[in-house]
């Protein structure tokens, strides 16, 4: 994250106004840009060079170039390591990664084993992609996210594989309802799952807290400068469980959020493609029609679920635990890391 670079001089956060959703919501398009994906080591160094410039004074003002440069640092690098998160887990990457996996999903008629297969898969990207992106103020070890990805995989299965059982002996409800109900079932099972995945795969954050840092002012900022010291070098006033489930429990609604578009609506737009005349004449199309859809869906749906909440959260000190109460910042704020 940029706030880990050195320097004294604070970097706009971003060139939108992220206290709106819409704001958020471009801001969220950036850091999902896939064409982030395609910049090296050197171009990463650039960057990096680049908001240097910026925050030792160098560079007067944020240009495109600038902003260019932190979009690569923010979608590439983690916000409390400032370490770049490796490449398949960032969610400028999370729609090619996840692309697979959710085709295997909703491919009609999938049978138990294949059902399982696929939502093995499932869940182990999104621990893989849950690890990376939390908050890492409080580490998960080995064992809790063992633990936790075998509990993620057995609900997912157990939803998948019960639903699909259940559907065929609705026999008071139409067979074009029961292939609907059908074709949503893994959305229950990945909707449910991933809900859960979050719990499990974060539940450490929950049970010992995450640091919360005061919101500074534009004085506290001017006296830090005027120390040398960066937004980075503020220390945390402890570790916060309020916050930490408060995290936990936005990130795991905008997981549902994210899935809810992409195992519904290309589903139910396939089965409509499949009555019409052209598709039916050309079966080989129904792969790429429904890869389509999917990536489409995809792309729209990831950051209007993500600017859901901001990543950054600010909440008054006095709803966290009493041990903050009255150390706020500015407005008596303090800000957290939610992970994303």
């Amino acid at each position: 994250m940029s706030s880990s670079l050195p320097g004294a001089r604070a970097l706009p956060e971003s060139q939108y106004d992220l206290n709106t959703y819409w704001g958020r919501v471009k801001h969220t398009v950036g850091i999902t840009d896939p064409s982030t994906l395609l910049v090296g080591k050197t171009g990463l160094e650039q960057a990096k060079k680049l908001l240097i410039s910026y925050k030792t004074g160098e560079t007067k003002e944020m240009t495109p170039e600038l902003w260019r440069a932190k979009r690569i640092i923010d979608s590439t690098l983690h916000p409390d390591t400032g370490e770049p998160v490796f490449l398949p887990f960032r969610m400028s990457c999370f729609v090619l990664s996840n692309l697979v996996v959710t085709v295997g999903m909703l491919t009609p008629n999938l049978s138990n084993r294949g059902t399982i297969a696929w939502q093995v898969a499932n869940q182990s990207l999104n621990v893989a992609i849950n690890y990376s992106n939390a908050n890492k103020s409080s580490p998960l070890s080995w064992s809790k996210i063992a633990q936790s990805y075998f509990l993620a995989v057995g609900a997912s299965c157990s939803v998948a594989v019960g639903l699909n059982s259940i559907v065929p002996r609705l026999k008071r409800v139409s067979p074009s309802t029961r292939m609907v109900l059908g074709r949503l079932v893994p959305f229950a099972a990945v909707a449910s799952a991933g809900f859960l995945n979050v719990f499990l795969m974060r539940g450490e954050e929950m049970r010992t807290g995450i640091d919360v840092f005061p919101v500074l002012s534009e004085s506290d900022k001017a006296k830090l400068a005027a120390e040398g010291k960066g937004e980075g070098e503020v220390a945390s006033l402890g570790k916060s469980k309020k916050a930490a489930t408060l995290a936990v429990v936005e990130t795991a609604f905008s997981r549902v959020f994210n899935s809810s578009p992409i195992m519904v609506l290309p589903p139910l737009i396939l089965i409509r493609l499949q009555s019409r005349e052209w598709l039916r004449r050309n079966p080989r199309l129904t792969m790429p029609v429904n890869l389509g859809l999917i990536l489409v869906t995809s792309y729209v749906a990831l950051p209007l679920a993500l600017a859901a909440f901001p990543q950054r959260q600010q909440v008054k000190a006095e709803s966290l635990e009493e041990e903050f109460h009255g150390r706020g910042g500015e407005r008596g704020l303090v800000v957290f890391n939610r992970g994303i």
